[in-house]
């Protein structure tokens, strides 16, 4: 439970230096910003796939660069359902993204757990220990 919280205050951080980043990018109060990381957690896990997919000819003509526009739609749908979060047009939306993806990916670099798994598996032979 406590990562969990913790994911989400991270998240929300994310977000709010988002907004200290990119103008046009607005977030009102950390309250907002919980809501934010919230709402667009759930359009990530409902809403991006399917976009995605619907998008997927066009994603695979420009080599991908579609992805963006469909992370700037899903942020920007985001700032509609949530008052105190806002974005002032689409270019806000685009860079936002780029920089909410960018900061992301560095605090999950900091902050996730690196140990290696144990893998078990079973052969013909009988079972095998590796490391990964």
């Amino acid at each position: 439970m406590i990562q969990i919280i913790a994911h989400w205050v991270l998240a929300a951080l994310t977000i709010l230096a988002t907004a200290y980043l990119v103008p046009g990018f607005t977030v009102d109060n950390f309250s907002a910003a919980l809501v934010a990381a919230i709402v667009l957690g759930v359009l990530n896990i409902l809403v991006w796939p399917l976009l995605a997919l619907l998008t997927l000819p066009i994603t695979v003509l420009t080599l991908g660069l579609f992805l963006f526009i469909v992370n700037a739609l899903v942020i920007k749908f985001g700032a509609f359902l949530v008052p105190g979060f806002t974005i002032e047009g689409f270019l806000p939306a685009v860079i936002g993204g780029i920089v909410l993806s960018f900061i992301g990916w560095i605090v999950r670099a900091l902050f996730t757990d690196t140990k290696t798994t144990k893998i078990t598996y079973r052969t013909e032979k009988g079972s095998s220990d590796d490391q990964v």
